[in-house]
């Protein structure tokens, strides 16, 4: 959902960006629940990033992106980034590398 998020998108527009690509790709069964919510005061509050919201992205706010794919017996992968929302985008707070390191 990153790339979609920006001051003035629907949460629940941005919940579908992320539910596409996981769709597309053949696991959206496997993506059972939102994709993030707000940070602030609290670790889990408004906006909450899900497909009933009607909540606004608004800049200044920052919210988690955090689409998981859950196989029952298999695995599951969940991977977040936290975003602070502005007028033309997002900004990326989370620096962790992203690249699939085998051990």
């Amino acid at each position: 959902a990153l790339r979609v998020l920006k001051s003035g998108v629907k949460c629940s527009d941005a919940d579908k960006a992320a539910r596409d690509v996981i769709t597309e790709a053949g696991y959206g069964e496997y993506f059972r629940h939102s994709t993030g919510h707000g940070v602030g005061i609290e670790i889990h509050e408004k906006p909450f990033v899900s497909p009933k919201s009607a909540a606004v992205l608004r800049s200044g706010n920052v919210v988690t992106d955090e689409p998981g794919i859950y196989i029952p017996g298999k695995f599951g992968v969940r991977i977040e980034d936290m975003a602070l929302i502005t007028e033309n985008g997002c900004e990326n707070l989370t620096k962790a590398p992203k690249e699939l390191i085998i051990l």
